[in-house]
């Protein structure tokens, strides 16, 4: 059983922090076994201000976690705690993934963690970590970054869209999208996605894409192109790219690639079929092009990603 150890300190926010309990503190039947979620900190931390932490007393708990997840700081402005500081930098050292939820992030880069590395936070703080912090390579403009044992995350909900990121990443995606649909909300937005968008677009129901995208994934098997989803919507490619990168902050093609990889992970992970077969069922056409876009955004190809994520039909 894998734990994770989240580190609670007094005045440490609320909302990220109840994000993490709730994807890695509840074992829903989804895998087996779950995680071990271990809270350690302060004795007696509040919480948001008010509520008070049932924590293991100190942080010894980190440096023996397979992964450690560092929630929001009460105020960025204030350098970290020490204790954290050094306690961090010791699991990752002990060879723990380090995850860093909002303004956590402060914390992995006070440790030397974000030393060359891309890092992002929540966008209103991006500036002050880029100049406390010059060594670290920081990116406002994504909701997650994940660099393999180092990960950090946006403000707010994009520390749900990490969490789940890293249930992905263990247990595969059949899994997290399960989860997902138990927490209600998105099953996935990808890592590179804003912040925030720029302009203000409508999502009810008269909106164009709110018809537009379930039509598409409802017809993902079919070798749908950008033309086809613009004359769909009754606008030209170049209106539908501007509306697709408003709401999705990707391309209309990169989102079609990327349901199509989605959901031949899915098929991967619960069925027999082949990979010639699950190109077909994905819109990919052959096999070659299925591996060669599954393994630009994965990083392993699809028999691999199989082996790894495989569970009975």
């Amino acid at each position: 059983m894998a734990t994770v150890a989240l580190a609670v300190l007094d005045g440490t926010p609320l909302f990220e922090l109840a994000a993490a309990c709730e994807v890695f503190g509840v074992d829903r039947g989804l895998a087996d076994p779950w995680y071990d979620l271990v809270l350690c900190g302060e004795d007696g931390a509040r919480v948001g201000g008010w509520l008070r932490a049932a924590v293991r007393p100190g942080l010894a708990a980190l440096t023996s976690a397979h992964t450690v997840i560092v929630p929001s700081c009460r105020d960025p402005a204030d350098p970290p705690a020490p204790a954290l500081v050094d306690a961090v930098r010791t699991a990752h050292r002990a060879g723990a993934r380090v995850a860093s939820l909002c303004t956590g992030a402060f914390v992995l880069a006070e440790a030397g963690l974000l030393d060359g590395r891309r890092a992002t936070t929540h966008w209103a703080h991006t500036a002050l970590l880029h100049d406390r912090y010059p060594a670290v390579r920081v990116d406002a403009d994504v909701l997650y970054i994940d660099d393999g044992d180092v990960l950090t995350s946006a403000g707010k909900a994009a520390g749900m869209d990490l969490c789940l990121h890293l249930v992905r990443t263990d247990h595969g995606t059949a899994v997290a999208n399960a989860l997902a649909r138990s927490l209600v909300v998105p099953p996935h937005r990808p890592g590179g996605q804003a912040q925030f968008i720029p302009a203000a677009v409508g999502y009810g129901p008269d909106h164009v894409l709110a018809d537009l995208l379930p039509w598409a994934l409802e017809r993902v098997e079919h070798p749908l192109t950008v033309r086809d989803l613009a004359a769909r919507a009754g606008m030209s490619p170049r209106n539908l790219a501007r509306h697709f990168n408003a709401v999705t902050g990707m391309s209309p093609l990169r989102w079609l690639l990327t349901q199509r990889v989605r959901r031949a992970q899915e098929l991967l992970e619960t069925s027999d079929l082949s990979v010639e077969q699950i190109a077909a069922r994905t819109g990919m056409g052959t096999a070659t092009t299925l591996r060669r876009h599954f393994s630009q955004q994965l990083g392993v190809p699809p028999d691999t990603y199989r082996r790894t994520f495989r569970r009975p039909t």
